[in-house]
């Protein structure tokens, strides 16, 4: 801790990045009672954190290990920190991205004097080529986060804010990926403010260091959630690890929709966009419960804004889910004249956001229904019960991911007679070839019955998949899918797929 602490307060980040500031947040203070303050790494030159790491771990480098040349593995903030840090150095700086990184991040790191090298289609084997290119070439590997002069460049931010607000604070809430920022912050707040909480923030899809900390040891997630792809790691890092277990009170997990409501909640007090991993921590800091007025401020971290604009689409129809304004329902009614009229009568002034329906046949239909809410899960639940009653049946979409995803843009997609089929949903990769790799690797047997895919400005495509694969063939399926490598679900029991796609619901 004392090494880290001297590293910490001697660190050289301010040749090229600023003192961010701490933004109050006055709408969400009155709506959760108790003051709220942001501290805005959106604001740094490159818009994330990462310069404060990549800059000092540069600047504590010996002149020889400069000259060679340095190198890193990234998809985004860590490879613009590196550029920017080397270019004001003028160093050589070569980043291996994925070739899935979308261009907008490419184009940022070539703008800043970084060459860039893209192979593999995940950071893992970005990562790989790296290090094998070190190796072969003599340069000097910086990591994004196991490495103490990053994780001190970075534990910057948290001296900062304990001389930006003197006042009482309750607790700082910091979003996790290796765990570099989580670690400096939280091992310099703990020696001067050990009364403060630190609580750190995951994606429940991507929850390494709270899968860690359970456990004791690190572990190392099988696959992890893109969406707040800053944050997408699938194991954590070495010192990161030690750090956090030490200094860290909590780690809280959030879901996807929250995250989208705390972009919203960013954008509303500051009209600034955040990416979803820079909004991570505010989403934490929403989840951890109710502060009492009198024990001090909260403080959540923005730790980047490099959002592709297309993503905005995806957040916009989520966040509102994320608040609990809006429920998705899908509600059984009879399928006969005047049923139609009866079930409106029945949802009485209630704002309705989505409405969709065809007709299948003679048996009952079925609604995707979409209801804004003013009271939340109270709300909710009492729609639900008074639809019940009038014998209307009704299941909850509102956290069913492949709803929200893809039934809702396919609800009239029901075709009868469709045999032996799967519902899966994929990860893509989103780079010419993806879609052949996945044809090329099923059989002629197996035909695709089903196919939905949206864009949403993100490095992989969401995409829903029915298969008619036989009972007996299955294992072979499965594993034929294992050598793939995309990431995938099994959704053939998802009551979504029930009601409002298989012939035989």
């Amino acid at each position: 801790m004392q090494d880290l602490i001297k590293r910490i307060l001697s660190a050289r980040v301010y040749d090229v990045a600023i003192e961010s500031p701490l933004d109050p947040m006055p709408r969400l203070t009155g709506r959760l009672g108790s003051p709220v303050f942001l501290k805005r790494e959106d604001l740094q030159p490159v818009f994330s954190f990462k310069l404060r790491g990549a800059y000092n771990k540069l600047a504590s480098l010996p002149a020889d290990a400069l000259a060679r040349g340095v190198i890193c593995a990234s998809a985004g903030n860590h490879a613009q920190g590196l550029a920017l840090a080397a270019q004001r150095l003028q160093v050589e700086a070569t980043i291996v991205m994925p070739r899935t990184t979308p261009a907008i991040k490419v184009e940022a790191v070539k703008r800043r004097g970084g060459q860039v090298i893209l192979s593999g289609d995940t950071f893992d084997e970005a990562y790989a080529q790296a290090r094998q290119i070190e190796l072969q070439q003599g340069l000097t590997f910086v990591h994004p986060f196991d490495d103490l002069d990053v994780i001190a460049g970075q534990g910057t931010i948290g001296l900062e804010i304990l001389r930006q607000h003197p006042d009482p604070i309750d607790a700082v809430f910091i979003p996790i990926g290796g765990g570099g920022l989580a670690a400096g912050v939280a091992t310099i707040i703990k020696f001067l403010r050990p009364d403060i909480k630190v609580i750190g923030v995951e994606p429940h899809d991507a929850a390494g260091m709270a899968a860690s900390l359970q456990a004791d040891e690190r572990v190392t997630l099988s696959q992890v959630g893109l969406f707040a792809d800053g944050v997408a790691v699938r194991q954590v890092g070495e010192q990161t690890f030690r750090l956090c277990r030490e200094f860290l009170d909590e780690v809280v997990t959030v879901d996807t929709d929250a995250i989208c409501a705390a972009v919203k909640d960013i954008f509303d007090d500051t009209r600034a966009i955040a990416e979803p991993s820079g909004a991570l921590a505010l989403a934490g800091l929403k989840a951890f419960g109710p502060a009492s007025s009198t024990s001090g401020s909260r403080i959540a971290i923005n730790s980047g804004a490099n959002l592709n604009f297309d993503r905005l689409r995806h957040i916009a129809e989520r966040a509102e889910i994320g608040e609990r304004r809006e429920a998705l329902l899908a509600v059984t009614i009879p399928e006969h004249p005047g049923s139609y009229r009866a079930f409106i009568q029945a949802l009485g002034p209630r704002p309705v956001t989505e409405f969709n329906y065809r007709l299948s046949g003679s048996g009952p239909a079925h609604v995707f229904l979409g209801l804004g809410l003013s009271e939340g899960e109270r709300e909710k639940r009492e729609i639900v019960d008074i639809l019940r009653r009038q014998g209307y049946g009704v299941e909850d979409m509102t956290d069913n991911e492949m709803a929200k995803l893809h039934v809702r843009y396919m609800v009239g997609g029901r075709v009868v007679g469709i045999e032996n089929e799967l519902l899966l949903r994929f990860a893509f990769p989103e780079r010419p070839g993806a879609l052949l790799k996945f044809l090329d690797g099923l059989t002629p047997d197996w035909n695709i019955s089903l196919f939905h895919y949206r864009n949403h400005g993100d490095d992989h495509g969401r995409v829903l998949a029915g298969i008619q694969v036989p009972a007996d063939d299955r294992p072979r399926f499965h594993n034929r899918l294992d050598e793939l490598g995309y990431p995938y679900w099994d959704e053939t029991d998802n009551p979504a797929y029930r009601l409002f796609l298989d012939g035989a619901g």
